[in-house]
């Protein structure tokens, strides 16, 4: 195979600016048929050279941290480092966690028998309404405004 028909790796990158390369061109060396149009490269050709090599080893050492250790003579905390970039480069970027849900109150299925029955008896005394009661069983609290008016209201019956 002459110069001429070489195959040289496709980079994913310019050369000049950095930017993102895209094929524009597909040829057969078979039939020479040519395809045009505006193709991606995929992900792994926006890697470095050194990242796809590094990717081929972990790949070959069948993603065993120790086993690539050995095959490049690095530490663990190097090749670590440099599947968390490769990972970043391909777009999997390690996502934050989402945040934990704030701490609620007390639910029905944390609550204890007593706690029940206490709101149960209050919702038969009419001390509570039904939409207090359930609210409390879920574990929510009665705004405070609620509170003042039955207050109010039971003490101007009595």
């Amino acid at each position: 195979m002459g110069p001429e028909n070489a195959l040289y790796p496709v980079p994913g990158t310019c050369p000049v600016c950095g930017d993102e390369l895209a094929v524009t061109r597909l040829r057969c060396r078979r039939c020479h048929t040519t395809l045009e149009g505006l193709f991606s490269l995929g992900r792994f050709y926006y890697l470095s050279r050194e990242q796809q090599q590094f990717i081929a080893i972990f790949v070959k050492c069948r993603g065993k941290i120790k086993d690539v250790e050995e095959e490049l003579g690095i530490s663990y905390p190097t090749v670590v480092a440099r599947l968390d970039e490769v990972i970043d480069a391909l777009g999997f970027g390690l996502q934050a966690p989402e945040p934990a849900p704030a701490p609620q109150a007390v639910t029905l299925a944390a609550m204890s028998s007593e706690q029940r029955q206490l709101i149960l008896d209050e919702l038969s005394a009419g001390r509570l309404t039904s939409a207090e009661a359930l609210a409390l069983l879920q574990g929510q609290d009665i705004p405070a405004q609620n509170r003042a008016e039955d207050a109010a209201g039971t003490a101007g019956g009595r």
